[in-house]
């Protein structure tokens, strides 16, 4: 058991559901005792106790010095090792009153609870071989998943999708280290022709490593997904960026108005295109010879136009392109730009090259820009049946154990001696473990778990 921060013997408690007014709320419990403990305040102590696991029993808590009803609750009774952390677990559901929480808590520290830590649960999931380190990185990115897409794809993971495919991988380069070993130990034996003449199988490594490389190209799609992009409207004034950005919000979150100027800080909000969670953002039009207020709010969109994923530029149909347009269009990275003709309800003519024709009025244009969109993030796709991965870890596990293959090949085909290869090969099984959790440190794990929420 690594050692951690986490009091891993304890018996813990946490409030589930937000911290807010609500019909019901739940408090997660675990830990050896767990019932036994929770039954001494509980109005039913030995049905509670007789109680077997995937069970509910409506009971009353009672304080247990005063004797005084705290409150009417359900409880969810779950038996080691079938339970989320593999411990004994009740999971208390009172009604949601916020005084009426914090004294069941208060209670439950008073009988030998202490309150659990950011992902405490989850960890002990995983330390109790409920789930892998993948599925247990998967928790945080369901609960954090901003689309339902988003959503979908962290369930896989959760899942074991991951872990399925990383020990196929590594199933595979347990077979090719074993045939360097086996002629490592018994160089001098009769062993089967294939291995005694060819112990490393290049083209077998070659084939892993492309795996492995395949792994590695989902991890900028499982980010795109769980992280979303940073979409900014761009433009001079009033050539309709606060229209685009109520248009794609469906609803009216920008004040739009002929008047220049109307926007003179940035707003921000949430959006899903195609699956993609996108942050988008409405700036301040740029110009020049400004009251000062406004300048501030032209730094900031300059500002948020250098740090987006993607910069969505407005040139207004009715004056087309002028030299102010030209030249910030020269200074955005063009990887990152989608140019826009707006108002073109207004005229009747077409849009310059590269130019998209859109119109908030009549919706002309719209699918066009979400696939442009899509076209940049969403389409970087690896196939239909990709694993993906978000984790910046899982990211460099793969990436350490890709390296240990390529420098195996390497020495191999630099004719080195097969121990260098071994040893390279040793690498790269490593990496693979310590990606599902085989190989831990306590250090990594700290840093894991410390970022979910508390009762999980």
């Amino acid at each position: 058991m690594p050692d951690v921060e986490y009091h891993l013997s304890d018996r813990i408690a946490a409030l589930a559901t937000p911290a807010a007014k609500s019909a019901l709320a739940v408090v997660r419990t675990s830990g050896d005792g767990v019932i036994e403990r929770i039954a001494t305040i509980c109005s039913k102590r030995n049905a509670l106790l007789r109680a077997s696991g995937y069970t509910a029993l409506h009971a009353e808590l009672v304080d247990h010095e005063s004797r005084e009803t705290v409150d009417e609750v359900m409880l969810v009774v779950y038996r080691s090792p079938r339970s989320y952390t593999g411990e004994d677990a009740v999971d208390i559901m009172p009604h949601g009153s916020l005084p009426g929480i914090r004294r069941i808590l208060a209670l439950l520290r008073a009988i030998g609870f202490r309150d659990a830590r950011p992902g405490e649960f989850t960890l002990r999931a995983f330390l109790n071989g409920k789930m892998d380190l993948t599925q247990a990185e998967a928790v945080r990115e369901v609960v954090d998943a901003k689309t339902a897409q988003a959503h979908a794809v962290a369930l896989e993971r959760l899942g074991g999708r991951v872990r399925r495919k990383v020990d196929e991988v590594r199933e595979r380069l347990v077979r090719l280290a074993g045939r360097v070993e086996l002629a490592l130990d018994y160089p001098e034996e009769e062993i089967e022709a294939t291995i005694s003449d060819a112990p490393f199988d290049s083209v077998a490594a070659e084939s892993l490593a492309a795996e492995i490389r395949t792994l590695l190209d989902g991890f900028a799609v499982g980010r795109v997904y769980q992280e979303g992009i940073r979409v900014v409207i761009a433009g001079a004034t009033n050539v309709g960026k606060s229209s685009l950005f109520n248009f794609l919000l469906r609803e009216e979150r920008a004040i739009v108005s002929e008047l220049d100027g109307t926007t003179r800080d940035y707003i921000e909000s949430w959006i899903s295109i195609g699956g993609i969670p996108v942050r988008l953002f409405d700036t301040a039009g740029l110009r020049t010879g400004v009251p000062e207020i406004e300048t501030e709010g032209i730094r900031r969109a300059e500002a948020l136009v250098d740090s987006s994923d993607l910069v969505v530029y407005l040139v207004e149909a009715t004056k087309g392109l002028a030299d102010r347009d030209v030249e910030r269009l020269a200074s955005i990275d063009d990887g990152k730009l989608i140019r826009v003709f707006s108002k073109a309800d207004l005229v009747d003519r077409s849009a310059p090259d590269g130019f998209i024709r859109m119109s908030t009025v009549t919706g002309e244009g719209l699918n066009e820009l979400e696939q442009a969109i899509l076209g940049r993030f969403g389409r970087r796709t690896v196939g239909e049946d990709a694993v993906l991965i978000e984790s910046d870890r899982q990211r460099e596990c793969l990436q350490r154990a890709l390296d240990g293959l390529d420098r195996a090949i390497e020495a191999s085909d630099a004719g080195l001696p097969l121990d260098a290869v071994a040893i390279d090969l040793s690498d790269s099984l490593a990496a693979l473990g310590e990606l599902t959790g085989e190989i831990t440190r306590a250090d990594i794990l700290d840093v894991i778990f410390s970022n979910f929420c508390v009762g999980k």
